[in-house]
């Protein structure tokens, strides 16, 4: 999972030279002041996470056969809440924002999104009732047409218990992220039961310059560009591998596979029966990736599974670059994989790597590693 320094790291927009001009040269929109309910500027707090509180356990998501529910597209011109559940990256959320406006949306930049903590917890936006707030007032907002991750980093898993999640059943809409959002993904997927989306985050792929079909592939997506019957491919440069071969159906779920094992046991585990599982992560050296797998797989995670995705793994602390890296892992996933029948694909742009594809998680989807591809087998969004 991410270490200390994954956050991205940004200039005051203020201070880059010429960036705006930039914007209204490429036909950006003329950007006004946020003056946006929820998005007044708040310094660092400096107290520390507010402490768990019980509740009572919410009722899974029940299994069908026709995956998580699809959730309202977003529309042209629509407000998007950019959220920080992770770690901090304050000096983005405006830059962040800026990037929204210059595409026609309307930018809400939540209040923890500008905010880090003192140490020890300075690796969070804010504290856990401050991020809580703001997932909370994002999805309850009417005007709010998605909720798009700033940053991943550490802490998701802090909000999980406290999540209302009647609240995100009564507003469904589109949730992005990836890597340390993973436990809000399970989280929802388990309690929620509607499609999420692992996608790219604002300040930590797009605003870093992740290059195509990483931000349109995301937007076509979540507006209804692509649709049940649709084929979720790489790019030519970027094909994946065929570890065994085959072709099967189930509903996407996954992610980062720390993050994946670590909520393994809790109950907002995941649930990998009649599975397509995706996994992916960043910073973890080979004999760690071998001891989740382990994990995983004694805990029957892997029991239920119809097929595997493996998205990208990066910085595996291997002398060589990330692509042949990569390779060292499908030895150790052939281990696990091989002789349980069921088809394998490596190699996926998914994740830390670059581009970053986007996966509608909890839709019902078929694997087919010969064309080496993803199809819908249901609407995403309506």
């Amino acid at each position: 999972m991410n270490l200390p320094g994954e956050p991205s790291q940004h200039q005051n927009p203020d201070q880059i030279p010429g960036r705006r001009g930039f914007l209204k040269q490429t036909g950006a929109l003329c950007l006004t002041a946020l003056a946006l309910s929820g998005c007044a500027s708040r310094a660092p707090a400096g107290k520390a996470p507010v402490g768990r509180q019980a509740t009572a356990p919410a009722p899974p998501a029940p299994l069908n056969g026709k995956g998580a529910a699809p959730v309202p597209a977003l529309r042209p011109g629509a407000r998007i809440a950019i959220v920080a559940p992770a770690s901090a990256a304050p000096d983005a959320s405006d830059e962040a924002a800026e990037w929204l406006e210059a595409r026609g949306f309307v930018a809400q930049v939540m209040p923890a999104s500008r905010t880090r903590l003192e140490s020890p917890y300075d690796y969070l936006a804010g504290s856990d009732a401050d991020r809580l707030a703001d997932l909370h007032a994002a999805f309850a907002a009417p005007d709010v047409g998605a909720v798009w991750c700033l940053q991943g980093g550490f802490g998701s898993w802090r909000l999980l218990d406290q999540l209302d999640y009647a609240l995100l059943r009564k507003h469904p809409k589109p949730f992005i992220g990836y890597s340390d959002i993973t436990a809000l993904h399970l989280a929802m997927q388990r309690h929620a039961g509607f499609v999420t989306f692992h996608g790219p985050m604002l300040g930590q792929d797009l605003l870093a310059g992740k290059r195509e079909p990483t931000e349109s592939n995301l937007l076509a997506m979540i507006t209804g560009q692509v649709g049940r019957g649709s084929w979720i491919a790489p790019p030519q440069d970027a094909l994946p591998t065929e570890l065994v071969p085959g072709v099967a159906s189930g509903h996407l779920i996954g992610g980062n596979l720390a993050l994946i094992a670590a909520l393994t046991g809790t109950r907002n585990e995941i649930d990998t029966r009649d599975a397509i599982l995706f996994i992916e992560d960043v910073n973890e050296a080979v004999p760690r990736v071998d001891r989740l797998l382990g994990q995983l797989a004694a805990a029957g995670k892997f029991d239920g599974v119809k097929g595997l995705l493996v998205g990208n793994f990066t910085r595996l602390r291997a002398q060589m670059d990330d692509a042949q890296a990569q390779g060292l892992l499908y030895p150790l996933i052939l281990d696990q994989f091989r002789s349980r029948g069921i088809p394998v694909l490596a190699g996926w742009p998914s994740g830390h790597g670059d581009p970053n594809l986007t996966l509608p998680l909890g839709a019902r989807v078929t694997l087919d590693t010969g064309r080496g591809a993803l199809r819908l087998d249901q609407a995403v969004v309506i």
